[in-house]
Formats: C-alpha cells, structure tokens, sequence
C-alpha cells in the first residue's frame, strides 16, 4: 500500500504587471505556491512513517502544477510564477527524498475544462459577443494543437500510475497532459 498526498490549487489574476495589484500577487502565490509548501513539509512526517513500514509501496507527493509552470502567457505574471515555482517545489522535495521512499512529481494540464477556465471562457464570450462554444473553440486554437480540454479523469489516471509501484523510480519529473502545447 502506497501512501499519497495530491496537491492542486488554482486561483488567478489576469493583468499586466504595470497595472497588477500587489495584493492580488500576494494571494496567487499564497494560494497557488505557499499552501504547496505548507502542506508538504505538514504532512511529510506522516509519509516518512508511511514509507517505513513493513510492506509498504512507499509514499507519493503529486503537485498539480500547469503548463503555465513551463511556459508563460501574458498578463498571468503570478500564476505563472506560482506554476513555476510548483514545478521547481517539486524537483527540490524530490532530491531532498530520493532515498526515502517517498517520490515526488508534479503534473502540467493545459487547459481543463475547470470552473476559473470556464469563468475565463465566459468573460471572453461577454467581451467578444461570440457564442461560450465558439469562444472554447478560439481558446483551444490559440495555445492548444490536439483542440479538446484535458479531463479531470484523464489527470485522474495519471495519477493513479504515479501512485502504482512501477513509478517508484519517477521522482522529480514533470509529466505534462497539454494536448500538444509545449510541444510547439
């Protein structure tokens, strides 16, 4: 038996940096980045424990990051920052326990079909007149090539791997679900 511990957080502000407010910056990286952290270094003594035990799989960290932590968009300066600094959170925990049992990576959605993805849509649709799926379809072409949102399911899946005993030598990685963006 594998104990695990899953990550995710998401909120953002679209601005330029001219124009973004720091209090809006702070609560990204608070919510995106610091929480990551805290939780981590709260929880790592229980899967130390974990990992110790007779017949144990060992333990998992799996941090969902985004692909905005491998590559940046405009005018999200902080959440970029924060999915950034969820992948290198990641690769640092991954070295400090690569002898430990305990295996840490990070997953990078491109765009899944989440309620602040669909809030996003929306605006688009309102600013644009477009219709919300016209708006879905634009929002796949710009960044995403394969034109279809990853599904919580799919990350699901991944995740599910990554907990199974043949990923214990996967640590530190970033095993990325963009539908072609970084690819480009």
């Amino acid at each position: 038996m594998c104990a695990a511990l899953s990550l995710s957080a998401g909120v953002q502000h679209v601005s330029p940096i001219s124009t973004f407010p720091a209090s809006q910056w702070d609560r990204v990286i608070a919510i995106n980045l610091t929480s990551a952290f805290h939780t981590i270094q709260a929880s790592l003594p229980h899967l130390l424990k974990s990992a110790q035990t007779p017949n144990s799989a060992g333990g998992r960290i799996l941090n969902i990051a985004s692909v905005h932590g491998q590559v940046a968009s405009a005018n999200k300066s902080a959440y970029v920052a924060s999915k950034h600094g969820i992948i290198g959170l990641t690769k640092a925990v991954a070295l400090e326990q690569a002898n430990s049992g305990i295996t840490v990576n990070a997953i990078a959605p491109g765009w899944v079909l989440t309620p602040l993805v669909q809030q996003q849509i929306e605006q688009r649709a309102a600013a644009s007149g477009r219709s919300i799926d016209a708006e879905k379809d634009a929002m796949l072409g710009e960044k995403q090539p394969m034109l279809q949102f990853s599904t919580p399911e799919g990350l699901g899946a991944m995740a599910v791997f990554l907990c199974q005993p043949e990923a214990r030598t996967i640590t530190g990685t970033t095993m990325t679900m963009d539908g072609g963006w970084t690819a480009q």
